[in-house]
């Protein structure tokens, strides 16, 4: 399988910047599958081309494949396309060979990572299950234009039909991260097969690598069933995320910003949301946790709290928006921490809307201001992934008390602090709602408030804090 990547800007050498591949060398990488050969067959200020060539070996795969004999036929394993056809070895070879560049990093030259570039791609035999309408509704959305040349089933016997094969070029103006971003997930759509075990990481995969453009692309659902194996559970799980990431959360930044300034604005004369991590990490320490889950993260206040307590060992924010998340990074200065600091905290990007095993076995979460951005019909699934799945021995849930907001002034009646809030529930109402979740998932729950106390309307914010039936408040 050959591929190859031109661009014409100028000087188009930079392409060896970006890529970290000097255009004087020829390199060999080894992978579990064969061999990939990067070189550029052409390079000059006005024109440069880098080929990667996927050595599949085919012997090779045979004698570490433990599964039962093709049901092709015996020689099927050894007879086949894959040496010669983009599939998912490319996207594995392109991993592995351009990994850095896929994820924006240039130190030479940083400014070319986030500069549109014209490209060429050519790939030599693309299957296209489907016929060249599929190409055309996965590629012209992204801004391609495309010119594909089908093959024969046979040169020496036209009669027999043409093949499910292309040698197809592909022109676009983007930058190279998300150039690569688009190979990697739709040449296995094309090719609508892989060659390896399809379980829950590939569910990462295809949402980091298609974060930036998947979730508005017309062709999604069947972008994300096909990379997937045609698991529809999976491609269920998928879309349940980019659904959750497209939420207005991580719509327009001067949207998004527009409204959290107006509860922070609202709720400042309190300075409720400092008081809220405080009270919220305090709790955690009384609790006795040392592995604590900050759900619905934001941009990282609770977790600058908890990173100054020496207490927690293991920290672990997650978010649906990206956005939000690299504005956690940035608040936490992650990138200059001392690497002793580094390793107690991670940032995840996911969603509450499903099982994630990555959260199982921790001491405590945190959703704080989470639960009322979510609507009242998907608060079943978000209880299912927290308390049935997740199961932590502790869990911490703050949400606005509606009963409070005719002390805001500047707050017209009826109407809830923060235009995405779904709902804000009355102490009666989250009272209900908790004590539920507790009964149906073995948790026993207590109430507190946050904030000055009114005796008319209570605390500004609610907290209830779950225990694990048959644990102690110190965990045991």
């Amino acid at each position: 399988m050959i591929l190859t990547i031109t661009t014409t800007r100028s000087p188009a050498t930079d392409l060896g910047f970006l890529l970290h591949k000097h255009p004087d060398r020829v390199q060999t990488f080894d992978l579990p599958f064969g061999q990939a050969h990067v070189f550029y067959p052409e390079t000059s200020e006005h024109r440069c081309t880098i080929a990667l060539l996927v050595d599949v070996d085919p012997i090779l795969l045979v004698r570490k494949h433990s599964g039962k004999p093709d049901a092709a036929g015996p020689l099927a394993q050894y007879v086949n396309d894959r040496p010669y056809a983009a599939s998912s070895f490319s996207s594995v070879a392109l991993s592995r060979v351009f990994g850095t560049a896929m994820s924006g990093a240039c130190k030479a030259k940083p400014d070319l990572v986030s500069e549109a570039m014209p490209f060429e791609v050519m790939i030599a035999v693309l299957p296209a299950r489907g016929g060249p309408k599929v190409l055309q509704r996965l590629f012209e959305p992204l801004g391609y234009e495309i010119e594909a040349t089908r093959h024969p089933l046979d040169a020496v016997h036209p009669e027999w039909g043409d093949s499910a094969y292309y040698t197809v070029c592909m022109r676009t103006c983007t930058t190279l991260k998300t150039l690569l971003s688009h190979l990697y997930v739709l040449i296995p759509v094309l090719d609508d097969a892989k060659h390896y075990f399809i379980g829950d990481d590939e569910v990462e995969k295809l949402l980091r690598h298609g974060s930036s453009w998947l979730a508005t692309h017309p062709a999604r659902d069947e972008i994300a069933l096909r990379y997937l194996r045609r698991q529809r559970g999976l491609a269920r799980i998928a879309l349940e995320r980019l659904v959750a990431e497209d939420a207005p959360d991580d719509a327009d930044d001067s949207v998004a910003a527009k409204r959290d300034s107006e509860e922070e604005a609202l709720e400042r004369p309190l300075r409720l949301n400092d008081l809220r991590m405080r009270v919220v990490a305090s709790k955690l320490q009384e609790v006795g946790a040392t592995r604590v889950l900050d759900l619905g993260c934001g941009e990282g206040r609770l977790l600058q709290e908890l990173l100054r307590k020496k207490q927690f060992a293991r920290i672990v924010g997650m978010d649906a928006a990206l956005r939000s998340l690299d504005r956690a990074q940035e608040r936490l200065h992650m990138e200059d921490m001392a690497p002793k600091m580094r390793e107690r905290i991670e940032l995840l990007h996911g969603s509450l809307m499903y099982r994630d095993r990555r959260l199982e076995g921790f001491d405590a979460a945190a959703l704080v201001e989470v639960i009322e951005h979510v609507d009242t019909s998907r608060l079943d699934v978000l209880e299912h992934a927290v308390f049935t799945c997740a199961a932590p021995k502790f869990v911490l849930v703050t949400t606005p008390n509606r009963e409070y907001n005719v002390r805001f002034a500047s707050l017209p009646a009826g109407k809830l602090r923060h235009s995405d809030h779904r709902f804000e529930w009355t102490r009666s109402e989250f009272a209900l709602w908790a004590s539920g979740v507790a009964d149906r998932n073995g948790y026993t729950v207590a109430f507190e408030g946050i904030g000055e106390i009114d005796d008319e309307v209570g605390t500004p914010t609610q907290m209830a804090v779950f225990t694990k039936s048959g644990l102690h408040r110190d965990g045991n």
